[in-house]
C-alpha cells in the first residue's frame, strides 16, 4: 500500500501541502517516505526510509521552494524498506519520475 500526493501552485506553500497530505496518508505506509520536485528545470527526489517527518525536516533543510511536487508514503509489500526502495523513483536519464 501507498500514500500518493500531488502539488502544482504556490511555491510557498507546495512543500506543506506535500506533506500535510502525507501525514494524512501515513496510516497507508510508514516504512518510508519520499518527495519529487522541479528545482532549476530538474527533476530532484528526496527520500529515506522512515516516517513523513523524518522526509519533511530534511528536505526543508534543502530551502527549496518548488511550485510542482509529488510525496509518497510506502508500506513495503515487496521489498525491503530502505532509502532505495522508497519513491519517487527516477528514470536512468532523469527525464521523469514515478510513485
Amino acid at each position: 500500500m501507498c500514500g500518493i500526493v500531488a502539488f502544482k501552485g504556490d511555491k510557498n506553500k507546495t512543500s506543506d501541502v506535500i506533506f500535510d497530505g502525507l501525514k494524512l496518508l501515513e496510516y497507508r505506509g510508514y516504512d518510508s517516505c519520499g518527495i519529487g520536485v522541479i528545482h532549476e528545470n530538474e527533476i530532484k527526489t528526496f527520500k529515506w526510509k522512515g516516517r513523513v517527518r523524518k522526509t519533511e525536516k530534511r528536505f526543508k533543510k534543502t530551502k527549496i521552494k518548488p511550485s510542482i511536487a509529488i510525496g509518497h508514503t510506502r508500506w513495503a509489500t515487496h521489498g525491503e524498506p530502505n532509502d532505495i526502495n522508497a519513491h519517487p523513483i527516477k528514470s536512468f536519464n532523469g527525464e521523469f519520475a514515478v510513485v
